[in-house]
């Protein structure tokens, strides 16, 4: 199971590890989106005056799960860039739910120390509803960088993210990724922005390069339990 706080976020993070977890090893997975990821963008939340481009985001979001191929997916409405005025009991409730419906043995969600305040409380509620208790299903959390909101963390922070497992991925992992972050209409970027298509392969050739790889995308382990 995929959580993450914005649609385009699951391609940003594992979207080419997604794509060869599933064409050549056939797992199944979910994805959570938590976050309507556009009205941000006005001074107030105001969803009326963006209610043609979330509909269009939500589209957004279905052509970008065909491009990877996984096979089921649920949308939430947490306000964009204000998940901090939302109970986190609120949104663990949501990924417990999921969870409970999906059953996962593997969550990948967002790195906790990223500049992004979405993507920390995301973190946070993961780790709250997986917490290791005798019947929970959940084994492995692994914690992946986002482009655009981890890597822009202040270089005095101690939370940075120190990659320990990374997967070897193809091209073609990597070009279903960019074709999927490209059918995100208001979130792809020109280059040299971190969510350009140029980037993002430019990001998988520094981790392949690192681990004596062609591409690879980078995770940081939180908790595997055998």
């Amino acid at each position: 199971m995929v959580v993450v706080a914005h649609p385009d976020d699951e391609l940003l993070g594992l979207g080419a590890t997604m794509n060869k977890l599933i064409s050549e090893y056939g797992i199944t997975a979910h994805v959570v989106i938590l976050g309507e990821g556009i009205t941000s963008r006005s001074e107030e939340r105001d969803v009326e005056k963006w209610k043609e481009e979330l509909a269009i985001h939500k589209q957004n979001i279905q052509n970008a799960q065909k491009a990877i191929g996984y096979q089921s997916l649920a949308v939430y409405d947490f306000p964009d860039n204000r998940f901090d005025t939302v109970a986190l009991l609120d949104i663990i409730k949501v990924i417990e739910k999921e969870k409970q419906l999906f059953k996962p043995e593997i969550i990948f969600t967002h790195h906790g120390g990223d500049v992004n305040i979405d993507h920390q409380r995301v973190f946070e509620a993961v780790i709250t509803a997986g917490r290791p208790m005798a019947q929970e299903k959940v084994k492995s959390i692994i914690a992946f960088e986002t482009p655009s909101g981890t890597e822009w963390r202040a270089s005095s922070d101690p939370r940075h993210f120190i990659p320990n497992f990374f997967v070897s991925v193809s091209e073609e992992n990597i070009n279903a990724k960019i074709k999927g972050m490209e059918s995100y209409e208001f979130e792809k970027r020109p280059y040299p922005h971190p969510r350009s298509p140029q980037a993002l392969k430019i990001q998988a050739q520094r981790w392949g390069v690192a681990v004596g790889t062609e591409f690879a995308e980078a995770f940081q382990v939180i908790r595997i339990i055998s």
